[in-house]
């Protein structure tokens, strides 16, 4: 009796297997590399996207915003009341530096007309002896003045007292001047000024409203 031998188990294909699992393990971690690239591409921006804004809820505002309307017309008179009040210091400004030239003596005078004139009846006794003439603007930088031409008609020595009315358009008095001549000898004539204080526009007109010989 012969005793055959035993055959040889085959070995298990486990290393195809192996290779095959392998295979599987590196194609799954190629995919997830290819799926992080796809989410880092275009310069490593990883920005979420922004939130929708949404309107303010306008039931909780208070009053009414103005239109662009009201606030350019705002914006216009605005800029009109500025340039009005730049005039006025201009002028005012031109007015004094005018009236420095003119000497004490006459602002002496002035003052003592006015204060003859609150005694005055009426326009006063020497309405006749007095009139008024334009200078030109180029004489006097630009302020309105005028001439007030005073001649005594009279065979005394006498003063002077005279009021200068300035009027707008609608003839409103808006500025008053006085002026004076002291100590005029018979048939001696006096030329003091009077001065507006006032912007060249509007333009106003002058009179000589009271006339007072003292």
């Amino acid at each position: 009796m012969s005793v055959g031998l035993p055959r040889r188990k085959r070995p298990v294909r486990r290393r195809s297997a192996t290779v095959t699992l392998a295979g599987l393990v590196a194609a799954a971690a190629m995919g997830t590399a290819s799926l992080v690239s796809c989410g880092t591409d275009g310069g490593g921006n990883n920005a979420s996207p922004s939130p929708t804004p949404t309107a303010p809820d306008t039931a909780s505002f208070s009053g009414t915003p103005p239109s662009a309307l009201s606030s350019l017309g705002a914006s216009v008179k605005e800029s009109a009341r500025a340039a009005a009040s730049a005039a006025a210091s201009s002028a005012s400004a031109a007015a004094s530096a005018f009236e420095a030239s003119v000497s004490a003596d006459v602002e002496r005078a002035n003052a003592a007309a006015e204060k003859q004139l609150r005694n005055a009846r009426g326009q006063g006794n020497a309405m006749s002896d007095v009139a008024l003439t334009g200078k030109p603007r180029s004489e006097t930088g630009g302020v309105l003045a005028l001439v007030v031409n005073i001649t005594n008609s009279t065979d005394k020595t006498a003063s002077y007292a005279v009021q200068v009315d300035f009027r707008d358009p609608d003839g409103k008095v808006v500025e008053t001047r006085f002026v004076g001549a002291e100590k005029l000898k018979p048939g001696e004539k006096a030329q003091p000024l009077a001065i507006s204080r006032k912007p060249p526009e509007p333009q106003l007109t002058a009179e000589v409203v009271r006339a007072q010989r003292y």
